[in-house]
């Protein structure tokens, strides 16, 4: 599979927030689209990622960046996630990983030299037309809203 990079379209996708209501790529034509990918729901490095996107969720909003978290985690784990931490954002659950699959961050992961297949910790910021503007490769986790408005060319 090739690897998605800047100025490409971003893969078409669909999946299901924490409703159960589905979520696709056309539904943002015309919007910018901060698309972050995280390993798994109430994990310390997922949390403190998802807390400050909550935190910056206005300024974001106010520069027209709407905020999409997508894990393989289900509806359930995603709405306890969100309760718990007052998250304002729809989150995909990619139970069936096609959405990770297709934008290439599931992959062979390795913790303590063992290997295991996993969520790369990812965003992706795709622009009013479906075009990918850049990749967050290693998102700064406690800075990660500022980081999308810089990226966008936006300032914080």
């Amino acid at each position: 599979m090739e690897e998605i990079m800047q100025g490409m379209k971003a893969p078409e996708f669909a999946g299901v927030d924490q409703h159960g209501e589905t979520i696709q790529l056309s539904d943002f034509k015309g919007q910018k689209l901060a698309l972050y990918f995280y390993p798994k729901d109430n994990t310390s490095t997922c949390t403190v990622q998802a807390c400050n996107l909550r935190d910056g969720f206005n300024e974001l909003a106010k520069k027209g960046i709407i905020v999409v978290g997508v894990s393989p985690d289900d509806e359930k784990s995603h709405l306890k996630f969100i309760a718990m931490h007052e998250l304002p954002f729809r989150i995909i659950a990619d139970t069936d990983k096609k959405v990770v699959e297709s934008f290439g961050v599931w992959a062979e992961k390795s913790m303590y030299g063992k290997k295991y297949m996993g969520v790369i910790r990812k965003t992706f910021l795709i622009d009013e037309n479906g075009v990918i503007v850049t990749v967050i490769d290693k998102p700064k986790v406690k800075e990660h809203a500022a980081e999308i408005a810089e990226r966008f060319g936006l300032k914080a």
